[in-house]
């Protein structure tokens, strides 16, 4: 079997160069980190519940005319997408209150905020993910002003749909991030939805309980993470009781 040539690795995810001119295989890993990578560890069974998740929402995103760059799934880890040109702002949408705009904005966490809230961060590691204003993001060349309204629009658009679709399994969307890349086709250029949405980028709480279904749950060392990711699955209508995935810990997936 041939070596796949590796384009780039982050903390959640690899890309392979894809069997077609212009795709790219998108390899979901085990590894959790949290404060940029301050904390670390790797969480059996974490990618295949991503992947499945993220899968499902990128798919129904698709048919409702939200552009992504999902093509297929590949197997339990893997994704086939389009190759795009990351923009390096990440898009954060808040609909009530928790994480970074608890400290910046002195909410208690759970406040519903009076509108969804739209955020811009630079999307850079070594500087923490600074967060930016759309000022910033056009005087450094980041995008257009068309291309920050492009984002905005789906962006709203994404969240008005996942937050009826998780309501309708008892699951608050609190908030999520998102990134978008260019696709360029000929002498024309279109913006798409990239990157992933699953447990890993999104806050979700159960609607009854405020249980946290997230990554919070490895940030605040709340344990039962996988856990809280195979119930959203299951919520969704992925997972199910008798699933041979469904499994936990170390067996949910052999990995080299």
């Amino acid at each position: 079997m041939s070596r796949r040539r590796r384009v780039y690795e982050g903390k959640a995810k690899i890309l392979y160069e894809g069997p077609e001119p212009g795709t790219l295989i998108q390899h979901f890993k085990d590894d959790a980190t949290a404060f940029n990578a301050q904390k670390k560890d790797t969480i059996d069974g974490k990618g295949v519940l991503n992947n499945r998740i993220s899968e499902y929402i990128f798919t129904r995103l698709n048919e409702i005319g939200i552009p992504t760059h999902f093509i297929r799934s590949l197997n339990m880890r893997e994704q086939l997408v389009r190759e795009v040109e990351i923009i390096p702002v990440e898009v954060v949408v808040r609909n009530i209150a928790a994480g970074s705009i608890c400290k910046r904005m002195g909410l208690e966490e759970g406040t519903p905020l009076p509108r969804s809230i739209i955020e811009f961060f630079y999307k850079k590691d070594e500087l923490n993910d600074p967060m930016i204003s759309e000022e910033h993001i056009t005087a450094f060349g980041w995008a257009t002003p068309q291309e920050i309204d492009d984002m905005m629009a789906l962006t709203l658009r994404i969240n008005d749909y996942l937050t009826g679709l998780f309501y309708g399994v008892g699951i608050k969307l609190v908030d999520f991030k998102v990134e978008f890349g260019r696709l360029f086709e000929g002498d024309q250029m279109r913006i798409l939805l990239a990157d992933e949405i699953s447990p890993d980028n999104c806050r979700l709480w159960d609607v009854e309980t405020n249980k946290k279904l997230d990554k919070d749950r490895f940030r605040q060392d709340l344990g039962g993470m996988v856990d809280a990711y195979q119930e959203v699955a299951r919520r969704l209508g992925i997972l199910f009781e008798n699933d041979p995935d469904n499994r936990p810990g170390p067996t949910l997936v052999k990995s080299d």
